[in-house]
């Protein structure tokens, strides 16, 4: 598996990846509130990494917002082989010093135990404006974790 960077014309597939795993795994939402749109226009403002395969399909992303050491996603569409943790490991590497951030969405039980396992420590828990979900603040390199 090669962790790295994501390539500009792969913007797409990074983008496909991203829905297929949202609509298959966030049951709790309806799957029209998911659109490749929106990983698209976060993507521009982020670092995006993928894992891809010896034949470089890509198995999982992770996108990284940089000015505040932000994981904002990471998405596996090959659960169970280790990908998950290879992302989080290579953004966690070249993130700045100081903690790593990321939120949770409430229902999102398996990402909740996932952060745990991998260290993370919950700060505080919260409900965007206009939002019907709530979420829950995880972070790492904290003096709590």
């Amino acid at each position: 598996m090669d962790i790295r960077r994501a390539r500009s014309d792969e913007s797409g597939a990074c983008a496909d990846l991203y829905l297929r795993v949202l609509t298959e795994t966030f049951t709790w939402l309806p799957p029209e509130r998911h659109s490749r749109e929106d990983f698209l226009r976060s993507a521009g403002e982020e670092e995006v990494y993928v894992a891809a395969d010896g034949g470089g399909a890509l198995l999982g992303i992770a996108g990284f917002y940089r000015p505040q050491n932000f994981i904002h996603s990471l998405y596996v569409d090959a659960r169970g082989r280790g990908v998950g943790k290879a992302l989080l490991d290579h953004v966690l590497l070249v993130a700045e010093p100081g903690p790593v951030s990321l939120k949770v969405q409430a229902p999102n039980l398996r990402a909740q135990a996932f952060y745990v396992r991998e260290g993370f420590v919950c700060l505080e828990q919260g409900r965007d404006v206009g939002s019907d979900i709530a979420w829950i603040r995880y972070a790492k390199g904290t003096p709590e974790s």
